[in-house]
């Protein structure tokens, strides 16, 4: 593949980047500010990897030519021959690594990969036993932003009857909490005995995962004659301070249908902010879903689909083995990834994306 097209677009795109940060009006347009920004930093770090290959080839190219020039006439330099061939050999080493780097480099960027991320995790068919697998995945990925350092912020969370959840939503900020998150999409199906099975038969239950990268006021703009908002007491265990305040919030959005309930906070305003901004991600979520369908090379394999009907994992108890179908990997250590123990399959999965998009870039290359 020659990169040189493609960086020479990329250089040029980043002056032109470089000469709108300069311009005095460009922050009266906030939303335009932080989208050219952003493109900026990243075209930035682009370029690095760029010209770190760039003078790894010409320092090749000037080491080859040192060696055959060493090499002619009846007395070669034997030293200078010892130490170009070291060199040339240690650059040509170097160089399939460098230009890995630059074809990931060169894919195009997925905009949400910066933004924080909403996690939504409902109990699905199983009954309390569902309600129990999504309480160990809402633990699991709990672990998971405690060991990538990621802040969580509870949203929204609903108690089963017999323990567990029946869904909770909550908030993950931190770098990379979407670009990983968003494999977590789908259903995931658990295989074990109930704590309340008398007869030890195994239950297949199953609990839908929801990764949504969040949205600000200035991707999704809501009209306020959109939006019906109810406050009522909130619900939870008797006795707790929650239930002496109306601080629950619903939010019907009229044009969608879409509705949102947030009672987590004993704060009316809290919940009605986060409220909103569950709202404001699933809308963002819906448009990007719905822009995606007008066109025909949409990718739609299963890595990254994240649709809920796609069974992407199943935890199997009595075989102590977790196996995602997408990729058909499984690792044999249940306690240990629910203790946030998945990074190997999300790096697996992200491998998995970045080799489809590069297959997919150097076939529309071939094409032009």
């Amino acid at each position: 593949m020659d990169f040189r097209p493609h960086i020479a677009s990329i250089r040029t795109r980043y002056a032109t980047l470089e000469n709108d940060l300069s311009s005095p009006d460009l922050y009266s347009d906030p939303a335009k500010a932080k989208g050219i920004t952003r493109e900026h930093s990243r075209l930035k770090n682009v370029l690095a990897i760029c010209e770190g290959w760039e003078r790894t080839v010409k320092e090749l190219a000037e080491a080859e030519e040192l060696l055959a020039e060493s090499s002619k006439g009846a007395n070669p330099d034997a030293d200078m021959i010892a130490m170009a061939t070291e060199e040339v050999n240690r650059l040509r080493a170097e160089l399939p690594g460098q230009e890995e780097a630059v074809r990931v480099a060169l894919l195009p960027p997925d905009d949400n990969d910066d933004r924080n991320t909403i996690v939504e995790i409902r109990a699905g068919t199983g009954g309390d036993e569902a309600a129990l697998f999504a309480a160990d995945l809402y633990r699991m990925y709990t672990r998971y932003a405690e060991k990538k350092g990621w802040k969580q912020e509870v949203h929204e969370i609903s108690p089963g009857e017999m323990g567990g959840v029946k869904e909770v939503i909550f908030l993950l900020t931190g770098e990379g909490a979407y670009r990983e998150m968003r494999f977590e999409s789908g259903v995931h199906r658990v295989q074990r005995v109930p704590a309340t099975e008398t007869q030890g038969r195994i239950h297949t239950s199953a609990a839908t995962v929801a990764v949504l990268p969040e949205a600000e006021e200035v991707d999704i703009q809501i009209k306020a004659d959109d939006l019906r908002i109810e406050v009522c007491r909130s619900g939870g265990p008797g006795g707790q301070g929650v239930n002496t305040t109306d601080s629950a919030v619903q939010i019907l959005h009229i044009p969608t249908g879409l509705i949102v309930r947030c009672q987590d906070g004993r704060s009316q305003i809290k919940n009605r902010e986060k409220a909103l901004s569950v709202l404001r991600s699933r809308l963002l979520k819906k448009k990007q879903d719905e822009e995606a369908e007008k066109y025909a090379e949409n990718r739609r394999s299963q890595i990254g689909g994240g649709e809920r009907s796609d069974k992407i994992r199943t935890y199997n108890f009595p075989q102590n083995r977790i196996t995602d179908h997408r990729i058909n990997e499984s690792m044999f250590d249940i306690p240990g990834f629910l203790e946030g123990g998945l990074e190997p399959f999300i790096k697996e999965l992200i491998r998995v994306d970045i080799q489809e998009r590069l297959q997919a870039l150097n076939d529309n290359v071939a094409k032009a």
